[in-house]
């Protein structure tokens, strides 16, 4: 029988409340800035067949909608009859769940009396996981760290300390990585005490019916927004750095009645280093770039997948053959969003975004205090997204991950890195009516005992997130050393104790044509340090002159002016 509307809505609304009660948990309790600074996450609440019903406030689409599908797989192994009381699951292995070796999904059943009537699952990137420091640089999976099948972390409420063990021993950072463990387990132990309060205040016996209501509404929304949208195949096509040589990925979006079909066929073979993508993860970020699209007010989870097929062809870049190396490929799997969305531009005008500088910039900074003890510290950062039809890009905000950044301050109080500079990137937004958004320019120094090395797994520095309706792309992202020789990313790169590392990331493509900008918004790009006077005249047709001293510090608003002759003459020129 169908739940009334007026009680779905309380229950629903107290089952996010559930899900945002393990997270917290889970940022609180964790030991790595991974989890606790930037957020790289997922938290979810499962009914008894395994389908995922809500999730937490924050997570990454390449955490969560993989994670909604190696609950599964967890199950395959151990199936419900096989749990009890106690009971927590892990694995980490790439094809069953995130892609990737550093990513531990942790679940755990929920029982109510002698019975499971639900489950919490997490998701955590960890520190480290063994093998090689996380990069592009491993050929096979086996290099990449220690794989975990799936197992028992707890066994009715005892660790695994054998498993622990073997964990602990090939792990640079033990303590953080099996304290995030804990924490892991920690906060569905949070989500299912909360979660049995509230189906005891509600008289509830089993979620299943309420997960049945939420699930098929959320697949009747996305199926009545699909059925509105002008139906055929759209293609598109973008392309990686890659390691060795570029990457390309195809894509073909076909809208049917209430089904949308996405076929990654034509896009690059497997590599033979670590930027492979496993179809969990492509299935996963492709799936969210079609809500996001089509109907990104409809709930996540299992009914909001349904309408959305994916497909790539075995043994390609999307969708690899085991034991391909697959450390870093989130830098290929966070193109898929924008790669759909420059697809569905034109059965959509007006409603998606310019391309951005999509995936996130990891890097892994190791070295020794000068104590001589060894430190290693993670930092994500990002840079600009894509403008949108009546707005300009985000500045330095992550798309399609969502991850944090990580302040200086905690990267200064981790590790004897000095963070010499953190800044916007001026000129690094694409030109448009509508701009986009900016990247970040940073440097790093180290003051710690003797050499020290980064793996730097970045993207974007050969080839720019494009503009749409005119709009022109976003800046490359540059890898330097002293702010002048290029490095090469996806590798672990040493350095002698003196030299400064910069990580200039990209920004996001423009949308419409730059000399439709209001001269206003120009001017105001230029007053903030967005877009410099030089830019402003070559790239929008706008001349700003700087009325103040050269040699003031501090300029003011009041310092800078339109040339409103000069600018109409430039744009005049522009036009025929």
């Amino acid at each position: 029988m169908p739940l009334d509307p007026i009680t779905l809505e309380v229950l629903w609304n107290r089952l996010l409340s559930v899900a945002n009660e393990q997270q917290v948990a889970l940022m609180r309790t964790a030991f790595s800035t991974i989890v606790r600074e930037s957020q790289d996450l997922a938290c979810g609440v499962f009914d008894t067949r395994g389908q995922m019903i809500a999730q937490s406030l924050t997570g990454t689409p390449g955490h969560i909608n993989p994670m909604a599908t190696g609950v599964r797989h967890l199950l395959a192994v151990y199936p419900p009859e096989t749990l009890r009381r106690g009971d927590v699951l892990i694995t980490n292995d790439p094809w069953l769940t995130t892609g990737q070796i550093n990513d531990f999904t942790v679940l755990t059943p929920v029982f109510k009396n002698a019975a499971i009537v639900g489950y919490f699952a997490n998701c955590c990137h960890a520190a480290d996981a063994g093998g090689h420091v996380l990069s592009a640089e491993a050929h096979e999976v086996y290099e990449e760290g220690l794989r975990v099948p799936v197992t028992k972390l707890f066994d009715r409420g005892e660790p695994n300390h054998e498993l622990l063990k073997i964990i602990r021993a090939n792990v640079r950072t033990p303590d953080e990585t099996v304290g995030d463990l804990y924490a892991q387990a920690a906060c569905n132990d949070v989500g299912a005490r909360s979660l049995l309060q509230m189906m005891a205040e509600f008289g509830l016996e089993s979620i299943d019916p309420l997960a049945d209501e939420i699930i098929a509404r959320s697949e009747r929304a996305m199926r009545e927004a699909i059925r509105k949208l002008p139906k055929g195949r759209y293609e598109n096509e973008v392309w990686s750095d890659g390691f060795e040589e570029p990457i390309c990925l195809r894509v073909a979006v076909t809208i049917a009645d209430e089904d949308i079909y996405i076929d990654f066929a034509g896009s690059s073979p497997q590599s033979r280093r670590g930027i492979n993508v496993v179809f969990n993860y492509t299935h996963g970020y492709a799936s969210f770039a079609m809500k996001a699209a089509v109907s990104p007010e409809v709930p996540h989870n299992e009914g909001s997948f349904r309408p959305v097929h994916v497909s790539a062809p075995r043994g390609s870049i999307l969708n690899c053959i085991e034991p391909a190396a697959v450390a870093s490929r989130h830098l290929i799997g966070h193109f898929l969003p924008g790669a759909i969305f420059g697809a569905l531009a034109p059965a959509l005008p007006g409603r998606l975004m310019a391309g951005g500088a999509d995936p996130i910039w990891l890097s892994i900074w190791r070295g020794t205090w000068p104590s001589g003890e060894p430190f290693l510290v993670s930092l994500f950062q990002v840079g600009g997204t894509g403008a949108r039809a009546l707005k300009d890009g985000l500045n330095t905000t992550g798309f399609p991950s969502g991850v944090a950044g990580v302040p200086a301050e905690v990267v200064e109080t981790l590790s004897p890195l000095l963070q010499q500079r953190r800044q916007l990137r001026p000129d690094s937004g694409g030109p448009g009516k509508y701009r986009g958004g900016l990247g970040q320019s940073t440097e790093f120094g180290h003051y710690g005992r003797g050499p020290w090395s980064v793996s730097a797994m970045i993207d974007r520095t050969q080839f720019a997130g494009q503009g749409l309706a005119g709009g022109q792309p976003g800046a490359l992202g540059e890898f330097l050393a002293d702010r002048e020789k290029p490095l090469p990313p996806k590798t672990v790169i040493w350095f002698e104790p003196n030299t400064r590392v910069n990580l200039n990331l990209p920004g996001g493509g423009g949308y419409g044509d730059p000399f439709e900008r209001d001269p206003e918004h120009v001017l105001e790009d230029v007053i903030n340090g967005y877009v410099s006077v030089e830019a402003a005249a070559r790239n929008y047709g706008v001349v700003v002159h700087y009325l103040g001293r050269a040699d003031r510090l501090v300029r003011l608003p009041e310092h800078y002016a339109i040339d409103w002759p000069a600018t109409e003459e430039l744009r005049r020129r522009n036009r025929s």
